[in-house]
């Protein structure tokens, strides 16, 4: 099915951070989206693009993609996030701090769709945390929270960048054998801390961080919600127990967690195998732009994934998997080992595919 939208118009609020700037390269040339506004911090306001982003020092520009920058959007005037003017907007997609988040976004969605990476609203009973695909029903919530808000739009929040590989590949686990319990152990990108504050360079190199602060609670509670069952307007979280340890390596993109499932049901590592690939391609025949034609891509081969040669996959929109061997330890136990992009599909192109989820659902108009 060929699907055919009138363009809407987007405001990336958060543009000139990394998240923003790979919402650029998601949205450029986008059939159905195009970008009408930026917004930043007062610091950034009342300039172009371009000069929000040079260095004074260097005349550089702070473009942290791999991508060239978008030479489309380099002479759109940045605006003061706080006082965005968002007349003629449809939608915003807002890549800003949490704290930020809080204040901007409520106000945003009285009267507009927001699509978020942030954590600030993911933990609300009637706020979506939402992975086409994996519980697109999950949508839904947006007309218990419209009406209970009183708010003639909404927010619906992408997960953690953490969370997203682990609930895909989790998802077909779960709906064929049941899940008992599941741990994890992250080795997540210098990117997924962002620019400001980051990681120090002399902090990461020759090293391990072993905590990253609040990082393990947030994937434990978002995968259960996103596994959770829609029942009469509200989720009832999926109910077995995630463990976490997540950990900062010396990686610029692209997250790898070694998982460790104990499943419901007794399984092979050939059923669970099966089941992944069976499920991969569920979003292949949606219309979505965004969509990958696998959602997950599974390797024989022991040294892989790896994130240098795996994260782009789908151009950063598959979860790459290997290693699925049995556990000896845990009861019906399963392992593997995965890498997922933490700035495409587990933030900017991510959301991107939830708008384009909740355009065809026709929650954004």
């Amino acid at each position: 099915v060929e699907w055919r939208y009138t363009m809407l118009k987007a405001a990336i609020v958060g543009a000139t951070g990394i998240v923003g700037q790979q919402f650029l390269v998601a949205l450029n040339k986008h059939p159905w989206i195009s970008i009408a506004a930026l917004a930043a911090s007062e610091r950034s306001a009342g300039r172009s693009y371009r000069e929000a982003i040079t260095d004074p020092k260097s005349g550089a520009l702070r473009w942290f993609c791999e991508e060239p920058p978008v030479e489309e959007v380099m002479e759109l005037p940045v605006q003061n996030a706080i006082e965005m003017d968002t007349d003629g907007i449809n939608l915003i997609f807002s890549a800003v701090e949490s704290e930020q988040a809080k204040i901007l976004e409520p106000a945003f969605a009285a009267k507009m769709p927001v699509i978020s990476t942030a954590s600030a609203f993911r933990y609300e009973t009637d706020v979506p945390v939402l992975i086409p695909g994996v519980n697109s029903e999950h949508a839904r919530l947006i007309e218990k929270q419209r009406k209970g808000r009183r708010w003639q739009g909404f927010i619906t929040t992408q997960p953690n960048c953490t969370t997203t590989g682990l609930a895909i590949t989790l998802k077909p686990i779960y709906q064929n054998f049941g899940i008992r319990a599941v741990v994890m152990t992250s080795m997540q990108s210098l990117s997924g801390a962002g620019r400001s504050p980051g990681v120090l360079g002399l902090d990461i190199i020759d090293n391990v961080i072993p905590f990253i602060v609040g990082e393990e609670e947030k994937v434990q509670s978002e995968t259960q919600k996103i596994l959770g069952a829609l029942e009469r307007g509200s989720i009832s979280p999926a109910a077995f127990n995630v463990s976490c340890t997540c950990t900062r390596v010396n990686v610029k993109e692209g997250h790898t967690e070694a998982v460790f499932v104990s499943t419901a049901e007794k399984c092979s590592v050939e059923d669970v195998i099966k089941a992944m690939k069976k499920y991969a391609s569920v979003l292949s025949d949606s219309g979505l732009p965004s969509a990958p034609q696998q959602m997950i891509v599974i390797h024989d081969d022991p040294f892989r994934p790896q994130p240098r040669l795996d994260r782009t996959t789908e151009d950063g929109m598959a979860t790459v998997v290997g290693r699925v061997r049995p556990d000896g330890v845990l009861p019906n136990g399963i392992k593997y080992v995965l890498v997922s992009h933490n700035t495409k599909m587990g933030a900017a192109k991510g959301a991107v595919l939830v708008a384009e989820l909740l355009i065809k659902e026709g929650y954004i108009r």
